[in-house]
């Protein structure tokens, strides 16, 4: 004689398997979902730890004024070959008889003021000078190289690496230009000759 389930059983039993199958069917579809996403590491700071030194990226690339102060002007210009007589006579420097035509500019301000560097480079000659009134040169790479005339106060010798905007000097006085009294003559040369420095002033070395 068959023993029969009572009908509670029978559906205790049916409820039993029916959470198993669809807890076995979560367990599956999570443990493939698990499986095809990509491991990530967590971290629990920031990406950049600002307490690490970054490095500072300057281009100096655009060619400045050699001077920082706005009540600056110019006081003898660059012998331009296509000026005017009357600009080119002013462009003139007279010097123990003789007139010479001048290869650089002249700033002055009434009074001494910084001298600043006009790009990166390297200080290749710091030498006195009575006439000049000391002259600091310096090599921009790329074929530039900048000279500044009337200078005192030098804080950079040869061979000291500057950047642009940094301070190299004062201006003073020379006895090539007393009638200019304290002032800085800049001169300008690319690949070899001086130009005109305020045709230059804001430009980038690449347009050179």
């Amino acid at each position: 004689m068959k023993r029969q389930l009572k009908k509670s059983v029978v559906y205790g039993l049916y409820a039993t398997s029916f959470t198993l199958l669809v807890g076995g069917i979560a367990v599956l579809g999570f443990a493939t979902k698990k499986a095809s996403e990509p491991e990530y590491e967590y971290v629990s700071k920031g990406i950049l730890d600002y307490e690490e030194k970054v490095p500072v990226v300057t281009t100096g690339n655009t060619i400045l004024r050699p001077y920082n102060d706005s009540n600056i002007t110019l006081v003898k210009s660059y012998y331009d070959y296509k000026a005017e007589a009357e600009s080119q006579e002013k462009s003139l420097i007279f010097y123990e008889g003789t007139y010479m035509q001048s290869s650089g500019s002249a700033y002055s301000k009434g009074e001494a003021f910084d001298v600043v560097s006009i790009l990166d480079g390297i200080v290749t000659d710091v030498k006195e000078d009575t006439t000049l009134g000391n002259v600091i040169t310096i090599d921009h790479k790329n074929g530039i190289t900048s000279v500044y005339q009337s200078v005192t106060d030098i804080v950079v010798k040869s061979g000291d690496s500057v950047v642009g905007g940094q301070v190299i000097a004062r201006s003073s006085t020379s006895n090539i230009s007393t009638e200019l009294n304290n002032h800085l003559y800049f001169e300008l040369i690319i690949n070899g000759i001086c130009v005109n420095p305020e045709v230059y002033y804001d430009k980038s070395v690449n347009e050179i």
